[in-house]
């Protein structure tokens, strides 16, 4: 059984490290995807009747809350609502982005068909140029970057890589296929190299204020080693 990670707990809300290609919790949209979801592997683990308060992609791994009860679930998801929780992602991309930037398309939701407004900022961390060609090119240049989701609409960080021409690596969907495959060839590399570094907010019971962070996946460490990057 997977062992998770777990970052903050109290009489409230349990915080986890949700590992790469797990899902939070089955539904039907996900009704292909079998084994064990995260809240089927925390009652495991925790004999705790874990309750979502955000989500998560299933191939994203990073900080993910989950309350004790579920009348606990309304007053942080309405910190999410109001924009009052601060989440930050690290990623992987293809290229070298600009220095900070931010990216305004509308998202469509895969359920509903809808455009709804999305906006993301990002800011770059890091950069490097590997001596591998990649087509079309002679060699292969990667950044890696902060992004700040400013909405939360499914799926927009990749979306809004994707659209300006920066996918994140492991993408398989709105991603680069040529790259995919050259991680996959030199790193081993199957996973979506998205991941949710930490959730800043107030607690709203508590009223502490609350920094969490989840470390990066190992199979980041050989890459980042490569690269000489660290976070």
């Amino acid at each position: 059984m997977i062992q998770i990670e777990v970052l903050y707990e109290d009489d409230y809300i349990l915080v986890v490290n949700k590992p790469n290609n797990v899902l939070v919790h089955h539904s039907h949209y996900a009704r292909n995807i079998k084994g064990d979801s995260l809240v089927q592997l925390i009652q495991k683990q925790k004999g705790l009747t874990a309750h979502p308060i955000h989500r998560l992609d299933y191939k994203t791994s990073g900080v993910l809350m989950f309350s004790k009860k579920k009348e606990y679930v309304s007053p942080f998801q309405s910190l999410f609502d109001a924009n009052e929780i601060i989440k930050k992602y690290l990623a992987i991309v293809r290229g070298f982005t600009q220095p900070e930037g931010s990216i305004s398309s509308p998202v469509k939701n895969p359920e509903t068909k809808v455009y709804k407004d999305a906006l993301t900022e990002y800011v770059s961390l890091n950069n490097t140029t590997v001596e591998v060609p990649v087509h079309p090119y002679s060699n292969s240049r990667y950044s890696l970057i902060q992004l700040t989701p400013i909405t939360g609409r499914m799926h927009q960080l990749r979306i809004h890589l994707n659209k300006i021409s920066h996918p994140i690596v492991g993408d398989y969907k709105y991603g680069d296929r040529f790259h995919n495959r050259m991680f996959e060839q030199r790193w081993n590399c199957h996973y979506l190299l998205l991941h949710a570094r930490t959730l800043q907010f107030m607690h709203p019971f508590t009223k502490e204020t609350l920094s969490i962070q989840a470390n990066i996946p190992k199979h980041w460490d050989v890459i980042m080693e490569d690269f000489s990057w660290q976070v």
